[in-house]
């Protein structure tokens, strides 16, 4: 069940231990500056992206004319699959990242690219791992933007993948019609679709994910919480599923909600590592050329640590708050 509480009440809740100690009243600027110090080193993309230089309140391309859409160059976009944890692999672009977990019965993908992507980066990449794509039984869709979904279509289309997402997200989907910037949407015909649930585990052989609807980036955004092994030790992956802010208010309490909320998730699972589904936002940058040059015994750069996961998410939470302050 999600609890709504009050925004206002929310809001004295959640800045009251993060500025105890300070006795000026709190304002957009000093949300600001507690989202700059939670970010660190660690979170400084996300910092810049959603508080600094916010990318959702630049315009959405606009879809190309029926049967044509634009590709961009294969160099702007393309990226090499990484492994990076036993089970856990990036097949992503530079940019948006798709990630394939694997289990004893077959493949969860979380986030589909771009639909000019998909084939190559999540099909071809998983190839290239010594991994096969018609094996992808599920694909967890985050939230409704193309750089995100636009490649579900192919995937149920090519291997009758499975593709879940929340229902306030499916009606998003259904909104926008055949196509959208990015390509097709895909089907939700129940054969190769399923509808998410908060809390609902998703489970494919040996392995569980649990899927949660934290809603602000879209009605129906889903954040993922996901088992993976580091040389046969388990760690827990938190994905927070749609990072950017909108320009509204109801968007912007929904999120500060969603935030606080997954923030006790993440610590209640001993979430130690954190995910998104774009590469500056977790580090992925940075972190996958370093696990390309890793040495043996070197520690895996995406486990950070329970600490530095709520710092993660008090980015988010404190950027998102200041915005909502900043409205009239």
């Amino acid at each position: 069940m999600i609890i709504r509480l009050p925004i206002a009440a929310l809001l004295a809740a959640i800045t009251a231990t993060a500025h105890a100690q300070v006795s000026a009243p709190v304002t957009p600027e000093s949300l600001v500056a507690a989202a700059k110090r939670a970010a660190g080193q660690d979170h400084a993309g996300t910092f810049l992206r959603i508080c600094v230089a916010p990318d959702n309140l630049a315009p959405r391309p606009q879809a190309a004319a029926p049967g044509l859409r634009a590709v961009p160059d294969r160099a702007t976009w393309y990226a090499a699959p990484y492994k990076v944890f036993d089970d856990l692999y990036f097949v992503g672009t530079k940019i948006h990242s798709a990630w394939a977990l694997t289990t004893s019965e077959g493949i969860i993908v979380i986030d589909t690219l771009f639909d000019y992507a998909v084939e190559e980066e999540v099909g071809g990449g998983l190839k290239k791992l010594g991994l096969d794509p018609a094996t992808i039984r599920y694909a967890v869709v985050t939230h409704p933007h193309p750089d995100h979904h636009g490649g579900a279509k192919f995937l149920q289309d090519r291997y009758r993948t499975r593709v879940v997402m929340s229902g306030a997200d499916w009606d998003v989907i259904e909104r926008l019609g055949g196509t959208a910037p990015g390509g097709a949407v895909p089907s939700r015909d129940s054969l190769v679709s399923s509808v998410a649930t908060d809390g609902q585990q998703l489970t494919l052989g040996d392995t569980t994910v649990t899927l949660y609807i934290t809603p602000g980036h879209t009605p129906g955004t889903l954040s993922v919480v996901i088992p993976v092994r580091e040389g046969g030790r388990p760690h827990v992956a938190a994905l927070w599923g749609g990072t950017g802010l909108n320009a509204d208010r109801e968007s912007l309490e929904h999120y500060v909600r969603s935030a606080q909320r997954f923030d006790g998730i993440a610590r209640q699972a001993g979430a130690d590592i954190v995910l998104s589904n774009h590469t500056d936002w977790d580090g992925s940058k940075v972190n996958l050329p370093r696990l390309a040059s890793r040495a043996p015994g070197d520690s895996n750069p995406y486990v950070v640590g329970a600490e530095a996961v709520r710092r993660y998410l008090t980015v988010a939470r404190e950027c998102a708050t200041s915005r909502v302050m900043r409205l009239k």
